[in-house]
């Protein structure tokens, strides 16, 4: 059986609008959640990029700006915020001191901990009743969305 024009029609306007409110949601949830707990200092935006820091430790300022697609100017005062808060350090590296690392302090990797728990209990829910060629499926269509956001941000 096909599916008319009409139905994948729906189907995609479906899909767009969950998407937008699912981000939506997620960020009020974030948002929220910081509030409620020890870390009522950082935004939504910190949290964020905090967990990028956690993702890929030691990484310089150039190679997480590069990562998130943003300018090293925009990072470096998001950068400063999150050192003055204590939830990063600045790391000289070893083998040549001009280039500076960023890693977690032990405030940053609780916080790290706390939102990767929530997001992972967000993909499990997600994926509740889904199979392998199923889970498969969506991973493509969720490369499919990064390939395209990174496509849209070179520009």
């Amino acid at each position: 059986m096909n599916a008319t024009s009409d139905e994948i029609k729906a189907d995609y306007n479906f899909i767009s609008d969950a998407l937008v409110d699912i981000y939506d949601q997620i960020m009020r949830i974030e948002e929220s959640e910081i509030r409620k707990s020890r870390f009522k200092d950082i935004t939504a935006k910190e949290l964020h990029l905090v967990h990028t820091i956690g993702l890929h430790d030691r990484k310089t300022t150039s190679e997480v700006a590069r990562i998130l697609r943003l300018s090293k100017g925009t990072l470096t005062a998001n950068l400063n915020n999150l050192e003055r808060k204590g939830y990063i350090t600045r790391i000289t590296n070893q083998r040549d001191r001009r280039i500076i690392n960023l890693a977690l302090t032990s405030k940053g990797r609780l916080l790290y901990r706390a939102h990767y728990a929530f997001h992972r209990k967000l993909v499990e829910q997600c994926l509740k009743g889904f199979d392998g060629p199923a889970i498969k499926k969506m991973k493509q269509a969720l490369i499919n969305v990064e390939d395209f956001i990174g496509e849209v941000s070179a520009k």
